[in-house]
């Protein structure tokens, strides 16, 4: 980095909360035209230090240095006039507003009748599309993008108002495998143009491989910082977590009874074509493929949150199709969704009411507040949630404890099929190890599990077999005895093992 300009230095930050230290004297630096990686588990202290440097919070202690310039604090409008963009995990765009509408929101351009210059807003929106190798219509609405097209949207808008620094927060986790790669390949173009980017994941493969270097936080402190060619995966590991990869989480077999469940020919338009498959008593189903193949939409027909054109659902032979989530409820299905904050949890209710939802709703009686105190209580204990109190709403969780919270309440209702929909999305390694005991324990009460997975390390050691989905269509189930990365490759892109069509 000695050839490059440092445009921005955190000093000595330290942020106390209420029971807990969230940054304990942590110095973070960035170049100009560099990605400087953060990792760490949840609660690490990641997300608190971007907000102070997008003055969405104020440190206790430190100094930020921007552009040369010392500041004690940033207001989130200074920072967006020092040219310091912040792109959130979550889409925060206006999917009724078009494309260019999003991109000039806020600071419209009018014509001389004082009205909004649709015309030129479209066509500088090109602009700046063109010059990334960007292919997006300016004038499409915004609700009809992809989730990438999205994220990439988010890009645009930072850089139509001259973002000199960019923070991505978890740019990835909605994305598929070629999409990843497209996205990786711009944050490429964007540094070699001088665009200094903080880059935040939970993908370690992703960070090894675009990073210029690496900075690892654990419990609020700086652990490390590495350069390009001192960083590998397990080395990162085991800074993150205190133990060596090969010590990571290894499941355990369980005994596989009788066929439970059975999906008969499920069709919806051309997302689902005529799906069949059964999940046995104690076995982990994966489900893989690209994004765009029909994974989400077929799990969503079975819980009965999408219509279906055709299908029966049998339980132990009985016919369970269920019209609606809470009929699948009902009937003994529950689904933990890919989007815990936008289908899974209510964010502004405590705990307790985010916890007990179903089983409150099942018993159909007064709701004993004593005894689903206990209930989640102990669940919380059981599954390690840390929080201060149960009274908590659950949009103060981190990413990790927000998902052992929704699995927490599909573990009280106690279902017979449990089906999670990329169950380690947004989640650090500690946390992914223990939502992976709790999936195997499942497994081993005999529950039959379905699991979609854009992760296929995580499908590969997790599932006893992988169905997978190309264009709607469940072309093969592979046994986990022939999963390798290498096989689901060319399973997802409709190869042969020879690489061909």
């Amino acid at each position: 980095m000695d050839d490059k300009q440092k445009i921005l230095t955190l000093n000595h930050i330290t942020k106390d909360f209420p029971g807990t230290r969230a940054l304990d004297d942590v110095t973070f630096d960035l170049y100009a035209g560099e990605v400087h990686c953060l990792v760490g588990e949840n609660g690490a202290g990641k997300s608190t230090l971007i907000k102070i440097l997008s003055g969405a919070e104020n440190s206790d202690k430190g100094e930020i240095l921007l552009f040369g310039i010392s500041y004690p604090q940033l207001t989130t409008r200074q920072a967006f006039e020092l040219s310091v963009a912040t792109i959130y995990q979550e889409v925060d765009l206006v999917d009724t507003l078009t494309v260019a509408d999003n991109i000039f929101l806020g600071g419209e351009l009018h014509n001389r009748y004082r009205v909004i210059d649709t015309q030129q807003q479209e066509s500088i929106t090109a602009e700046i599309m063109k010059r990334l190798n960007i292919e997006i219509d300016p004038s499409v609405l915004v609700g009809e993008l992809s989730p990438a097209q999205k994220q990439t949207l988010q890009i645009i808008k930072a850089l139509h108002r001259d973002a000199k620094i960019l923070v991505m927060d978890e740019p990835t986790s909605s994305l598929g495998l070629e999409e990843t790669r497209a996205l990786m390949d711009l944050v490429r173009n964007l540094a070699s143009d001088g665009i200094g980017i903080i880059y935040i994941s939970h993908y370690l493969q992703e960070v090894t491989e675009i990073g210029d270097r690496i900075t690892v936080l654990k419990d609020g402190k700086t652990v490390n910082t590495y350069e390009r060619s001192h960083f590998t995966v397990d080395l990162l590991i085991h800074d993150m977590v205190g133990r060596d990869a090969e010590l990571f989480y290894h499941r355990e077999p369980v005994p596989i009874g009788d066929v439970g469940l059975q999906v008969q020919d499920f069709s919806r338009d051309q997302f689902v074509k005529d799906v069949s498959f059964d999940v046995r008593k104690g076995e982990i189903f994966g489900i893989g493929g690209m994004v765009g193949s029909g994974r989400t939409e077929l799990v969503r027909m079975i819980f009965g949150a999408d219509k279906k054109d055709s299908g029966e659902l049998l339980l132990y032979d009985k016919k369970i199709t269920p019209s609606n989530p809470k009929e699948a409820i009902g009937r003994g299905i529950c689904m933990i969704s890919e989007d815990r904050k936008e289908t899974g949890l209510f964010l502004i209710r405590p705990v307790t009411e985010n916890m007990s939802i179903v089983q409150n709703e099942q018993s159909r009686m007064f709701i004993r507040l004593r005894e689903e105190f206990k209930r989640v209580s102990d669940m919380v204990d059981k599954l390690r949630i840390h929080l201060a109190s149960l009274d908590q709403n659950a949009d103060s969780l981190s990413g990790g404890n927000q998902q052992k919270c929704l699995l927490g309440r599909w573990l009280l209702s106690d279902a017979e099929v449990y089906i999670f929909d990329e169950p380690t999305k947004g989640v650090d390694i500690g946390a992914r190890e223990e939502i992976y005991g709790i999936i195997t324990d499942l497994a081993r009460q005999g529950k039959m599990v379905i699991m979609v997975s854009s992760d296929m390390p995580e499908l590969i050691s997790m599932s006893d077999r992988i169905g997978i989905m190309r264009d709607g269509e469940m072309v093969t189930i592979v046994p986990q005895e022939e999963a390798t990365e290498q096989r689901l490759i060319n399973e997802y892109l409709g190869f042969s093992n020879s690489g061909e069509v």
